[in-house]
Protein backbone atom coordinates (compact mmCIF):
# COMPACT_ATOMS: atom_id res chain seq x y z
CA UNK A 1 0.00 0.00 0.00
CA UNK A 2 2.68 2.55 -0.83
CA UNK A 3 0.81 5.64 -1.97
CA UNK A 4 2.71 8.86 -2.67
CA UNK A 5 0.68 12.06 -2.90
CA UNK A 6 2.66 15.01 -4.20
CA UNK A 7 1.09 18.39 -3.55
CA UNK A 8 2.69 21.35 -5.29
CA UNK A 9 2.22 25.08 -5.74
CA UNK A 10 0.70 26.06 -9.08
CA UNK A 11 3.62 28.37 -9.87
CA UNK A 12 5.78 25.29 -10.49
CA UNK A 13 3.85 24.21 -13.60
CA UNK A 14 6.35 25.83 -15.97
CA UNK A 15 9.36 24.61 -13.96
CA UNK A 16 8.64 20.97 -13.13
CA UNK A 17 7.23 18.18 -15.30
CA UNK A 18 4.99 16.56 -12.69
CA UNK A 19 4.48 13.39 -14.78
CA UNK A 20 8.24 12.95 -14.87
CA UNK A 21 8.49 13.62 -11.13
CA UNK A 22 5.79 11.01 -10.43
CA UNK A 23 7.63 8.47 -12.61
CA UNK A 24 10.90 9.18 -10.78
CA UNK A 25 9.24 8.74 -7.39
CA UNK A 26 7.62 5.49 -8.53
CA UNK A 27 10.93 4.08 -9.84
CA UNK A 28 12.72 5.05 -6.64
CA UNK A 29 10.04 3.49 -4.45
CA UNK A 30 10.32 0.23 -6.39
CA UNK A 31 14.13 0.30 -6.33
CA UNK A 32 14.05 0.11 -2.53
CA UNK A 33 12.81 -3.47 -2.89
CA UNK A 34 10.36 -2.93 -0.03
CA UNK A 35 7.12 -2.68 -2.01
CA UNK A 36 5.23 -4.76 -4.58
CA UNK A 37 4.91 -3.13 -8.02
CA UNK A 38 1.14 -3.66 -8.10
CA UNK A 39 0.67 -1.61 -4.95
CA UNK A 40 2.63 1.52 -5.84
CA UNK A 41 0.61 4.67 -6.57
CA UNK A 42 2.12 8.09 -7.17
CA UNK A 43 0.05 11.12 -8.04
CA UNK A 44 0.42 14.89 -8.01
CA UNK A 45 -2.09 17.50 -6.92
CA UNK A 46 -1.79 21.14 -7.95
CA UNK A 47 -2.50 23.68 -5.21
CA UNK A 48 -4.13 26.63 -6.90
CA UNK A 49 -4.39 28.62 -3.67
CA UNK A 50 -1.40 28.75 -1.32
CA UNK A 51 0.72 31.09 0.80
CA UNK A 52 4.39 30.23 1.25
CA UNK A 53 6.64 31.89 3.84
CA UNK A 54 6.77 35.65 3.17
CA UNK A 55 4.18 35.22 0.38
CA UNK A 56 6.43 36.33 -2.48
CA UNK A 57 4.81 35.17 -5.73
CA UNK A 58 7.91 33.22 -6.74
CA UNK A 59 7.87 31.10 -3.56
CA UNK A 60 6.93 27.52 -4.34
CA UNK A 61 6.69 24.16 -2.63
CA UNK A 62 6.41 20.44 -3.14
CA UNK A 63 5.10 18.36 -0.25
CA UNK A 64 5.30 14.57 -0.53
CA UNK A 65 3.09 12.46 1.70
CA UNK A 66 4.07 8.77 1.51
CA UNK A 67 1.54 6.41 3.11
CA UNK A 68 2.64 2.83 3.64
CA UNK A 69 1.27 -0.27 5.31
CA UNK A 70 2.78 -1.65 8.49
CA UNK A 71 5.43 -4.30 8.42
CA UNK A 72 8.70 -2.49 7.73
CA UNK A 73 11.39 -1.76 10.27
CA UNK A 74 12.30 1.77 11.26
CA UNK A 75 15.58 1.34 9.35
CA UNK A 76 13.74 0.22 6.19
CA UNK A 77 11.36 3.17 6.38
CA UNK A 78 14.26 5.55 6.91
CA UNK A 79 16.19 4.03 4.01
CA UNK A 80 13.15 4.38 1.72
CA UNK A 81 12.60 7.99 2.79
CA UNK A 82 16.23 8.90 2.28
CA UNK A 83 16.28 7.31 -1.20
CA UNK A 84 13.10 9.09 -2.31
CA UNK A 85 14.15 12.45 -0.85
CA UNK A 86 17.63 12.23 -2.41
CA UNK A 87 16.28 11.33 -5.87
CA UNK A 88 13.70 14.12 -5.84
CA UNK A 89 16.15 16.66 -4.41
CA UNK A 90 18.64 15.84 -7.15
CA UNK A 91 15.93 16.06 -9.81
CA UNK A 92 14.87 19.50 -8.55
CA UNK A 93 18.38 20.91 -8.11
CA UNK A 94 17.61 23.96 -10.25
CA UNK A 95 14.83 25.00 -7.88
CA UNK A 96 17.21 24.89 -4.93
CA UNK A 97 19.47 27.35 -6.78
CA UNK A 98 16.86 29.99 -5.94
CA UNK A 99 15.85 31.19 -2.45
CA UNK A 100 12.17 30.48 -3.18
CA UNK A 101 11.60 26.73 -2.96
CA UNK A 102 10.71 24.26 -0.19
CA UNK A 103 10.55 20.45 -0.40
CA UNK A 104 9.19 18.09 2.23
CA UNK A 105 8.53 14.37 2.64
CA UNK A 106 6.67 12.56 5.38
CA UNK A 107 6.14 8.82 5.72
CA UNK A 108 2.96 7.69 7.47
CA UNK A 109 2.01 4.16 8.44
CA UNK A 110 -1.56 3.13 7.77
CA UNK A 111 -3.52 1.25 10.42
CA UNK A 112 -4.55 -1.97 8.61
CA UNK A 113 -7.74 -2.26 10.69
CA UNK A 114 -8.91 1.09 9.35
CA UNK A 115 -7.91 0.65 5.71
CA UNK A 116 -9.88 -1.20 3.04
CA UNK A 117 -8.46 -2.17 -0.35
CA UNK A 118 -9.31 -4.30 -3.36
CA UNK A 119 -6.67 -4.65 -6.06
CA UNK A 120 -7.09 -6.51 -9.36
CA UNK A 121 -3.57 -5.50 -10.43
CA UNK A 122 -1.76 -7.68 -7.87
CA UNK A 123 -2.78 -11.06 -9.34
CA UNK A 124 -1.69 -10.00 -12.84
CA UNK A 125 1.73 -8.80 -11.71
CA UNK A 126 2.31 -11.62 -9.24
CA UNK A 127 1.80 -14.22 -12.01
CA UNK A 128 4.68 -12.83 -14.08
Amino acid sequence: MPHMAIEYSANLDAKVDMSELCALASRTILETGLFEPGAVRVRAFRAEAYAVADRLPENGFIDMNFRIGKGRSAEEKKRAGEAIFAAVTDHLASLFATPHFALSLEIREIDAELSWKKNAIHPRLRSK
